[in-house]
């Protein structure tokens, strides 16, 4: 197997965040980055199997209306891959099977939330157990919040991090479970990995704005039992130098932004797990 880190972006349909995103890779260590529309891996120009770390990144996929997430996640579902006798999801099993990386963004979290991608419960990455819905502030929330780790969770991404803070741009990023027991088991197994929190005591919040979208248990993003799949409303390829912070002119800030960290957590976890 080559000793080179190669992710995936894939675009398209009104994703808009494709680029930013492949270059959060590259300053995470990434050796190769391509960005792919999803035609191209329909046609068979491209296959999941030659990369390690798969990118859903997050934008304005289908108008960005309630449904858009649904109809992604039919995409990926439901489509063929041209020549290969395979269903596009059948070749993304196979890339979880392989241990291998995905991070869901925004649109890309709602993708695979509606996929069944997560939360895995079982290691079923085929059922369907939460979802997203509006705000209830029923409006778009264009806003930077504070973010509080749970240093239990089994998360890839987040090993090493107690607090974030990120831009979120949603008008449908509200997190529910289909069952309460379902919640409760996302708690029990550390599965949220990000909760929304007071930027002043660092603790989770359902307080608005700084929990934007009133998510119960102030779930901002969760990881399947494995940490390998990771999706998550707040924006990190936003954050990935310090003049993208509100702030910059008035603060005192590294040069690296904080959207950079996940990424480096990922590439790090491939070099050690999967070359």
């Amino acid at each position: 197997m080559s000793k080179e880190v190669k992710a995936i972006v894939i675009t398209g349909y009104g994703t808009n965040c494709e680029t930013e995103m492949a270059h959060a890779c590259k300053l995470g260590g990434a050796d190769r980055v391509d960005i792919v529309h999803m035609s191209q891996l329909i046609h068979n120009e491209y296959s999941l199997d030659d990369y390690h770390f798969l990118n859903l990144p997050g934008g304005f996929l289908d108008g960005d209306d309630l449904g858009a997430g649904q109809a992604g996640a039919h995409r990926i579902k439901h489509v063929e891959v041209i020549g290969t006798g395979e269903k596009l999801f059948d070749q993304l099993q196979r890339f979880i099977r392989a241990g291998k990386l995905v991070l869901g963004v925004c649109n890309g979290f709602q993708v695979m939330v509606k996929a069944g991608l997560l939360p895995g419960f079982d290691n079923r990455y085929d059922e369907r157990r939460v979802s997203i819905t509006y705000n209830d502030s029923s409006r778009f929330e264009d806003r930077w919040v504070a973010l509080r780790v749970d240093p239990d969770s089994p998360c890839v991404f987040t090993k090493g991090v107690e607090n974030l803070y990120y831009p979120v741009r949603h008008g449908e990023g509200k997190f529910v479970a289909m069952s309460a027991a379902d919640l409760e088991r996302l708690r029990r197994e550390k599965l949220v990995a990000l909760r929304y929190a007071d930027p002043e005591t660092n603790q989770a919040t359902m307080e608005y704005p700084d929990n934007p979208n009133g998510s119960p248990d102030a779930i901002a993003g969760i990881c399947d039992p494995s940490g390998r799949l990771f999706g998550l409303m707040p924006h990190p390829e936003a954050f990935l130098h310090r003049t993208n912070h509100p702030r910059w002119t008035r603060e005192e800030l590294p040069e690296e932004g904080q959207g950079v960290v996940l990424f480096r957590n990922a590439v790090d976890f491939i070099r050690k797990n999967l070359l």
